[in-house]
């Protein structure tokens, strides 16, 4: 059986991106930062789990039933932007630039992972678009074989309802993380985005 520091190590470590000796990094400092500090985070990260949900409208991270961008009525929701992950919506609102609203996928389709169009939140942006007026939406999935795949479904579910569909421009590399995007190339590559369907 672990004892308490190796239990918390080994818990540390399966966080995303966080190795063996980050983990025990991690786990020393707790250990030692004040009592109240590491029961700020405790419960911090037990409040989070307990309140935060999907947003009704657009599947971002939320406190009620809609997300402050869905709730914001200075939002332009006409104009929505499709992306992977909560993370590349933040991404794209620390530039400061987009003023439109989001719709969420939780992934991409990756076949050979068993995810495919029925896993994401594909459906529900086709029917948001039934029940309101959108002029545009723009694929802002990450530029890799999935990411791609995906934006060309979503472009293809889009055709018939006479949407304007672009795609971001591609100064982000391909293969790489929109989330790793400096706010510059992001606010580029969404002005410089290009129809898919047309």
């Amino acid at each position: 059986m672990l004892d308490p520091i190796q239990r918390l190590i080994a818990s540390l470590a399966t966080l995303p991106g966080i190795g063996e000796k980050s983990a025990t990094r991690l786990a020393l400092y707790l250990i030692n930062c004040p009592r109240e500090k590491a029961l700020e985070l405790s419960h911090a990260i037990a409040d989070a789990r307990e309140k935060i949900r999907l947003c009704a409208r657009c599947f971002n991270y939320a406190e009620q039933e809609l997300c402050q961008i869905c709730a914001n009525p200075s939002r332009d929701g006409s104009v929505v932007c499709v992306v992977e992950t909560p993370g590349d919506l933040l991404s794209i609102e620390r530039t400061g630039w987009f003023r439109g609203t989001y719709h969420v996928l939780h992934g991409c389709i990756m076949p050979f992972d068993g995810i495919g169009p029925e896993q994401l939140h594909i459906a529900e942006l086709c029917e948001r678009i039934k029940k309101n007026p959108v002029a545009e939406v723009i694929i802002a999935t990450n530029p890799t074989t999935h990411g791609n795949a995906t934006a060309a479904y979503i472009a293809d579910q889009l055709k018939e309802s006479g949407i304007r569909v672009t795609r971001i421009a591609q100064g982000i590399a391909p293969g790489s993380d929109i989330g790793y995007a400096d706010q510059i190339t992001l606010k580029n590559a969404l002005e410089g985005r290009r129809d898919m369907n047309r």
